[in-house]
């Protein structure tokens, strides 16, 4: 089939026109055009091909094209015949989640609060904000230094304020404690924070501070010495707020793999109104997915703005065509590469970039889960996959954890941790190995949890060896199980010698190197916690007169834990550190009085 495709192309005109790929159903799976569309069919079928060209021509049949004039009329006919036919493998637009902004509202005491919607109702919008924490910050600022009211909907009068003016979170204008004028001037001033017109603010607050310095009001001088702090280091500098009255439009992408991702930011009258973020996959080039988008996103001549900034230069001459002839609208586009309109493109773009890879982790690995299934001989597809890893330094805080794969992306809300407790002190993987599968799936068993698909052990034969010895003892003879070692990158199951190695670039290999990688993850950073929480105990027992190093030592490996010490006698603290019962009885005291959290066993 392949070959007859290629003669199919080199049967095509060198034309201007639009060519059509079906599958073998008689379906339209593609629509491009072309300024000669035989040269163009042609390259799909010669030379090295990325994977969503694979993708694309291993699904086509047959080939038709039409003939037309130029390559603007071919622009035309083939964006008629997307939105005709819908065809599987051009750029179908669809709305996507955008970056919070902050709306203060069209009210007589205006509310200010983040949203993700852009109301037409006359309110104020700040941001988009590509770090929630950044977002945060400003609220938190408004919160402590200008606090508005904080119910919803429309004021109602109150005969006593809320708890928020109680703490300071709210300045209670339904309970007539400030007027509508200073309510408005407070708003005015929450603008000019947003805006960066921070100024005349920090001097006002370094002023404040000052005056309760000297009147020796510390904590207050503290807190505004924060909140000027906190001012200045997010910058101030309101990226999409401005005062060019232009109607401007600012367009970022972002391919990777086979996705696409478009982000629009809307300036008008010098004020972000409106952003949108649409999604889609990609089978062609860049610039021929561009030229689709702007004809599928500019149908109403109404809205069409004046200018149009890129995230990258293009060639435009068709764009520029499309407006003039079509719409008779002058729109002026370019790629700005420095000052405020490159900075706000930068933002769209950063949109754009955080949203395809979201997408790209967020899918389903199927094709890595068949390849899977196919190598290790599995009955059915992979999908839910749990894999187990061991950390300990020395034999201290032995662990395991247990991670939880659906579809080949992590399934966080059912990973585990478990503190190992049969070692007393050795090391030995094999019987902390034995251990945690024994106790994962004894509890599978009883409460009737779903059985995984696919068990990986972080490790060789040995590792796979006493984690079968386990299952097959709890009457799990079906359940699959691999070991992957990393060196080498081996892949060792239960009743076959030799490992099994695959490619680098197998999807196969890349799903159980994840699966890896993050129980290793998972169970370094708990090992982790807990030799920062025994360090955080020794410093603890050193703050008593009397005890030092060597005695805090013997006394904590005595008993484990803080909890343990004040669970313990007197007598058995004193003998565990050999020192007086007078003093244990003190370490007892100070423990307690510290009130330490000593934590529990998880898993």
């Amino acid at each position: 089939m392949y070959e007859e495709l290629k003669e199919m192309a080199r049967n095509l005109p060198g034309t201007p026109g639009v060519y059509l790929m079906k599958d073998e159903k008689g379906d339209i799976i593609y629509i491009g055009k072309a300024i000669n569309v035989k040269k163009r069919v042609s390259s799909y079928f010669t030379g090295s091909r990325d994977t969503k060209t694979r993708v694309l021509v291993n699904r086509i049949e047959r080939i038709e094209h039409i003939s037309t004039r130029n390559e603007y009329e071919a622009l035309l006919l083939e964006n008629t015949l997307i939105k005709k036919w819908k065809p599987r493998y051009n750029i179908n637009l669809k709305d996507g989640k955008t970056y919070p902004v902050i709306r203060i509202t069209n009210e007589d005491f205006p509310r200010i609060f983040r949203t993700r919607r852009i109301i037409d109702d006359g309110s104020s919008y700040f941001g988009p904000y590509p770090s929630v924490t950044v977002l945060d910050i400003y609220l938190e600022l408004i919160e402590k230094i200008f606090p508005l009211r904080k119910c919803r909907g429309p004021l109602k009068k109150r005969d006593h304020p809320c708890l928020y003016y109680h703490i300071g979170r709210c300045c209670a204008p339904c309970s007539g404690k400030i007027s509508k004028e200073k309510y408005a001037a407070r708003v005015e001033e929450v603008r000019n924070l947003l805006s960066g017109e921070t100024g005349t603010l920090i001097t006002r607050l370094k002023a404040k501070m000052e005056k309760e310095a000297a009147d020796l009001n510390f904590e207050k001088a503290a807190d505004l010495r924060d909140s000027i702090q906190s001012i200045e280091e997010v910058g101030i500098e309101q990226e999409v707020v401005d005062f060019n009255p232009d109607v401007r439009d600012y367009i970022a992408w972002t391919e990777k793999e086979d996705l696409i991702s478009f982000n629009v930011f809307q300036m008008r009258g010098g004020k972000l109104t409106g952003r949108d973020l649409f999604q889609g996959e990609i089978h062609t080039t860049e610039e021929e997915v561009v030229q689709q988008f702007f004809l599928q996103y500019y149908t109403d001549p109404k809205t069409f703005p004046t200018e149009i900034y890129l995230c990258a230069p293009i060639n435009t001459e068709l764009i520029d065509t499309f407006f003039k002839e079509e719409h008779d609208a002058q729109v002026t586009i370019s790629a700005p590469k420095s000052g405020r309109h490159y900075s706000i493109i930068r933002m769209a773009l950063e949109n754009s970039i955080q949203d395809v890879e979201r997408r790209i982790r967020a899918r389903a690995n199927i094709p890595g889960l068949e390849e899977l299934r196919k190598v290790l001989q599995l009955k059915k597809l992979p999908r839910r996959i749990e894999g187990f890893d061991i950390a300990q330094l020395s034999g201290k805080h032995p662990v395991s954890s247990m991670v939880s794969f659906y579809n080949g992306n992590p399934d966080k809300k059912n990973y585990r941790q478990f503190h190992i407790k049969s070692l007393g002190g050795k090391i030995d993987d094999y019987e902390a190995m034995r251990e945690v599968i024994a106790r994962r799936y004894t509890r599978v068993i009883n409460e009737g949890l779903a059985k995984p698909d696919l068990v990986l052990v972080d490790g060789g034969k040995g590792q796979v060896s006493v984690a079968r010895e386990i299952l097959d003892a709890l009457g799990l003879t079906d359940m699959p199980l691999i070991g992957l070692a990393k060196k080498n990158e081996e892949i060792f199951l239960p009743a076959i010698s030799e490992p099994v190695t695959l490619p680098d670039d197998s999807e196969a290999l890349r799903v159980l190197q994840y699966v890896r990688d993050e129980s290793h993850r998972f169970a370094t950073s708990f090992n982790k916690r807990l030799r920062k929480k025994g360090t955080l105990s020794f410093s603890r027992l050193e703050e008593i007169p009397g005890i030092g190093p060597g005695r805090s030592k013997k006394i904590l490996e005595a008993f484990g834990s803080i909890k343990g010490i004040l669970d313990a006698d007197t007598d058995a603290v004193a003998k565990a550190g050999g020192i007086s019962l007078k003093l244990a009885a003190e370490v007892k005291k100070f423990l307690g009085k510290k009130n330490v959290n000593p934590g529990g066993e998880e898993g």
